[in-house]
């Protein structure tokens, strides 16, 4: 993949720094335009902010060396015997002190602002991201796999998943509800058998196998970048302030929230299953029948935490590993790189795969392989001391390797035979069957 051209480009910009804002508030402002983002009020606050800032830092050091001075006077006044000039003194001392309390009141609120708005500022996008408004201006730069050969009357999956009774939409709807559905059989059997299939080839390519809590605090929702911006499509329990996770992204990379590692502790790379949940509001129509778009549904997930130069060789592995996988499914594929409109908030730089449904007559997204470089990292305080000892942000990316539901669609519409579903070789040792009939 050719991401691998962005690696110098780190070393101008690496987040969304006060220093780059105040440095050159243009590139920001234009490099976010290629988001769709018109960042200029935004970042002219955040400057005025900041300037409020270190004005009522200085007032503030002003004050205490005014204070620490009329205190030491006060001493002296008193030996000296001039009482009335010592009372002076400690009125001078006490309306230095209200001004401090007062100054420490606005320093309070014009932080919060400021952190305010700056999480408002997406990640700057690669110089390799294509300007666009819509998924329609997404860069195909490859296509793999072949058409596959279907039956007169090729059903589409959900008629499939009833015609072999393998997944019950209906009764995922008097369990739940919509977008629920309950696996069944040899159903079941298939979405364990693609959860340890992906597992373990990820294992294979090095990365460690972790468990982790399938519920997240506010904290870690931020640290990901979820929140503020994604609250509406999370699950939310009230009562404890926990978050439903949307993808194994959130928990894994929050491993490393407040994390210093050393220059030698990299790469890391972390892979996990989770169930996840999306309350997807606002879809609608023709897309989200089946498995198309769900509510709850199981996925697999690469992280990699990198140093900063290394991060667009890690993408161009990890964007190769997903492309193996997809591969060895045997199914048709194309891989997007994401114009600045359907990139995402956090991402500097997305790839995303799709599985061709023949049955559907439409692609279906699989996997997103994603680069932050630096941004979450900043919100996630997760830094390195490098060889000279310098602290250090790192770079984090993460992808779907993969997401279950649609490629589940895929194989059961694309592998249809006539009287029976062939289940992929590469499964087979999973799935202890050969055929769905």
């Amino acid at each position: 993949m050719p991401a691998r051209h962005c690696v110098l480009f780190y070393l101008y910009r690496t987040m969304l720094t006060l220093k780059l804002l105040r440095e050159d508030p243009e590139y920001v402002i234009r490099k976010l335009a290629v988001k769709n983002f018109d960042a200029r009020d935004i970042v002219m606050k955040v400057i005025a902010l900041d300037d409020n800032r270190k004005a009522l830092q200085t007032e503030s050091d002003a004050l205490l060396g005014r204070q620490k001075k009329a205190a030491a006077e006060i001493g002296a006044l008193m030996k000296q015997g001039k009482r009335e000039e010592a009372e002076a003194a400690k009125a001078e001392v006490a309306a230095i002190k209200a001004r401090s309390t007062e100054l420490l009141r606005q320093a309070d609120e014009n932080n919060a602002e400021l952190q305010a708005q700056l999480v408002l500022l997406p990640n700057i996008p690669c110089d390799l991201v294509p300007e666009g408004k819509s998924a329609e201006d997404n860069l195909v730069v490859k296509m793999g796999g072949e058409e596959p050969s279907l039956p007169e009357n090729a059903l589409p999956h959900w008629e499939l998943a009833r015609k072999y009774d393998i997944i019950d939409f209906d009764l995922g709807v008097k369990i739940t509800g919509a977008g629920f559905p309950v696996y069944k059989g040899k159903g079941a059997r298939l979405q364990r058998a693609l959860i340890n299939f992906f597992l373990d080839r990820n294992t294979a390519a090095g990365y460690q196998e972790v468990e982790p809590p399938v519920m997240v605090n506010a904290a870690s929702g931020f640290g990901t970048g979820q929140l503020p911006d994604k609250e509406g499509q999370m699950y939310h329990a009230v009562v404890d302030d926990f978050y439903m996770v949307p993808t194994a992204e959130v928990p894994v990379t929050n491993i490393f929230r407040d994390v210093i590692l050393g220059a030698d502790q990299f790469p890391q790379k972390l892979t996990a299953y989770t169930p996840c949940f999306r309350r997807e509001a606002g879809s609608y129509g023709k897309d989200v029948r089946g498995l198309n778009r769900l509510h709850q549904f199981d996925k697999v997930e690469i992280v990699r935490v990198e140093k900063p130069e290394c991060s667009y060789a890690a993408l161009d592995e990890m964007v190769s590993h997903v492309e193996s996988l997809v591969r060895d499914l045997g199914l048709r594929y194309r891989i997007l790189r994401l114009c600045g409109g359907d990139l995402s908030f956090t991402s500097a730089i997305t790839y995303d795969f799709e599985l061709w449904s023949a049955a559907q007559g439409r692609w279906l997204e699989i996997s997103s392989v994603s680069n932050f470089e630096s941004y979450q990292a900043n919100r996630l305080k997760l830094r390195y001391r490098d060889e000279a000892g310098k602290m250090q942000l790192a770079h984090t990316l993460n992808g779907s390797s993969l997401a279950l539901p649609r490629v589940v669609a895929a194989l059961l519409e694309d592998n249809q035979k006539e009287g029976y579903i062939e289940i992929p070789e590469v499964l087979r040792p999973y799935t202890g069957f050969d055929r769905i009939d």
